[in-house]
């Protein structure tokens, strides 16, 4: 099934064009062609192994395209690696933290990265520490943290420059509703005003309440692409079927076949 690409009504933050990545024989990302728009909350949505890391790998200039294109804020983030990486901010799964550095260190460490002075630093990190509610472990090494807090931290540490879009890979993989929450309401905020957000999950509930738009993805390929009730229609169900009954819809009878729950 070959999902058409959907055009945004917005300006075009991200573009995909037929992006493919193959590791030797296998073939991870398979000629993806996706577009989203400033200001959205978009979901990339698929089972473990669906290709999700990758494209947002390619999209962010970690990881070079076998073929295809990436345009973000009409860029080559392979080609100007440091044009794009000073307008997006980037939360891998598995954020890569200090352990001996405090929570207020690793933001500190973060924004003189970004070339701010020392000054400058330490106001941002407060800030940041404040409003992502850390201000009470500031002083605590990342050791010490809980999974929810190491979140924390890892997105302060992408949103220390105040990146216009920000990507996230499983944001909520791993932490309890409490930190489900105010990772919840911080990404809520930051689209309000004004920041786009592409975020990859497999966690169908939470794509449901946040999301603007999706996009499924499975075995490399994109499925479909659209609002809830876009991707009801596409799957051929009624306004009242949930996210996860869309998803089993379009891709749930090939993950049976394959065995891959995940």
């Amino acid at each position: 099934m070959k999902a058409e690409r959907q055009r945004v009504g917005k300006e075009e933050v991200v573009r995909l064009s037929g992006l493919r990545r193959t590791f030797g024989e296998v073939v991870a990302v398979d000629g993806i062609d996706l577009e989203v728009g400033a200001g959205e909350l978009f979901g990339f949505l698929g089972p473990n192994g669906a290709g999700k890391t990758t494209t947002i790998r390619m999209a962010t200039g970690l990881l070079r395209p076998s073929g295809g294109e990436v345009r973000i804020f009409g860029m080559d983030p392979c080609r100007q690696p440091m044009e794009v990486k000073a307008r997006i901010g980037v939360v891998p799964e598995e954020a890569p933290l200090f352990e001996r550095l405090t929570g207020r260190e690793s933001l500190e460490l973060a924004a003189r990265l970004h070339r701010f002075d020392a000054r400058e630093a330490r106001r941002a990190a407060g800030a940041l520490l404040t409003w992502l509610g850390l201000e009470e472990s500031a002083s605590r090494m990342i050791v010490d943290y809980s999974q929810g807090m190491r979140k924390k931290v890892a997105l302060g540490c992408a949103l220390i420059h105040r990146p216009r879009l920000l990507f996230l890979d499983e944001p909520f993989s791993g932490i309890d509703p409490i930190g489900t929450r105010a990772i919840k309401d911080v990404l809520v905020t930051m689209v309000a005003d004004g920041v786009t957000v592409f975020f990859s999950s497999h966690v169908m509930e939470l794509a449901e309440r946040l999301c603007t738009r999706l996009a499924i993805i499975h075995q490399g390929r994109i499925r479909a692409v659209g609002t809830l009730a876009e991707l009801r229609d596409r799957a051929g169900l009624g306004d009242g079927a949930t996210l996860e009954q869309v998803f089993i819809a379009l891709v749930g009878e090939s993950i049976g076949a394959e065995g891959d729950a995940g």
